[in-house]
């Protein structure tokens, strides 16, 4: 990635937290960590970030519960869905939900990074659009 991005990770497991933190920052992203939906939201610039990263089994507000909050208010970074829970219905809502991509864990790094720097519009670059049911980024 070859500007400072700041990545938002969202994730109740604190390692599992740290290592995607350290994998952002290998990248040359700065990061924030959250445990929980609801701190996120009340201590993240969401204005600031480029990119959320959350699990969607969470103590709380799940993750998909988030996503689906944050573009109902039309102020959602691009949102990557990375969780232990892969079945076709939870593809299935991450679509609905507006996710960019969807990962199983344990996650594959490099095609996180990939999927990050796909996710982020920058100058020159488009928007990347909502997947759609036969598009969406899935590791398999």
């Amino acid at each position: 990635m070859s500007t400072a991005r700041t990545i938002l990770i969202l994730d109740d497991d604190p390692s599992v937290l740290r290592a995607l933190g350290r994998l952002m920052a290998s990248s040359g992203c700065a990061w924030q960590g959250y445990s929980s939906a609801e701190n996120l939201l009340r201590d993240a610039d969401l204005a600031k970030a480029d990119c959320i990263i959350a699990d969607v089994s969470l103590p709380g507000m799940s993750g998909l519960d988030l996503l689906s909050q944050l573009h109902g208010s039309g102020g959602a970074p691009p949102f990557i869905i990375v969780t232990a829970n892969d079945d076709d219905d939870m593809r299935h809502a991450s679509r609905v939900a507006g996710a960019s991509a969807f990962f199983r864990k344990p996650v594959d790094s490099q095609a996180l990074l990939d999927a990050v720097e796909w996710a982020i519009p920058r100058p020159g670059k488009p928007a990347s659009p909502l997947l759609s049911d036969h598009r969406i980024a899935t590791q398999p």
